[in-house]
Formats: C-alpha cells, sequence, structure tokens
C-alpha cells in the first residue's frame, strides 16, 4: 500500500506546536482547542485515506480475479433459434403478415 503523506503537517507536529506569547498575544486556550480540533479533522482524514487505499486495493484485486476468469470462460454459443434457417422463417412469417396474400398470388 501506498503511505505518502498527503498533508504538509503530522497530528504530532500540530500537537506539539508552541507559539510564542507577546503583549497582545492571542488567548493561549483558544489556540489549544483549536489545535486540537485540527488534530481531530486529521486523524479522520488519515483514517478515511487508509480505509480507500485498502477498498482501492481489494478492488483492484478483484479486477485481476474477474479478469482471469473471464479468460478462463469457453467463447459463448449462439443462442438456440438464431442460425440463418431460423432468421430466414421469421422473415418469411413477417412478409406474409405485412403482405398479406398479395406476395404469393
Amino acid at each position: 500500500m501506498d503511505n505518502k503523506q498527503v498533508s504538509k503537517l503530522t497530528k504530532n507536529e500540530i500537537y506539539e506546536k508552541d507559539f510564542k506569547t507577546s503583549m497582545r498575544g492571542y488567548n493561549q486556550d483558544e489556540v489549544d482547542q483549536f489545535l486540537d480540533d485540527i488534530i481531530k479533522d486529521y486523524e479522520a482524514f488519515e483514517t478515511r485515506i487508509q480505509e480507500l487505499q485498502q477498498e482501492n486495493e481489494r478492488l483492484k484485486k478483484e479486477t485481476v480475479t474477474l479478469s482471469e476468469q473471464t479468460k478462463k470462460q469457453p467463447p459463448a454459443q449462439p443462442a438456440a433459434g438464431n442460425t440463418n434457417y431460423d432468421i430466414l422463417r421469421r422473415l418469411s412469417n413477417l412478409e406474409k403478415h405485412v403482405f398479406g396474400s398479395k406476395l404469393y398470388d
């Protein structure tokens, strides 16, 4: 499976980020709460990405399996009643029905 990181930051980097304070700085509790929410989103995204990667791998394997099964099956036989004789007979019956006895007079 491909485990490439899709985001610039990891949840640990977000969690461990330390902001400097200044005289008119941000409320530290608000920043911490916001970062906690971002970490939850990152965890949800990582979980969803892993689920989709697993599903993708499963579908690839299923495609290969179905392709192999299709190759092993014998070619389909023509359906019964689709011979040239049957087609000509049906055409003749259709002509009789459409043109009636005029055709054979």
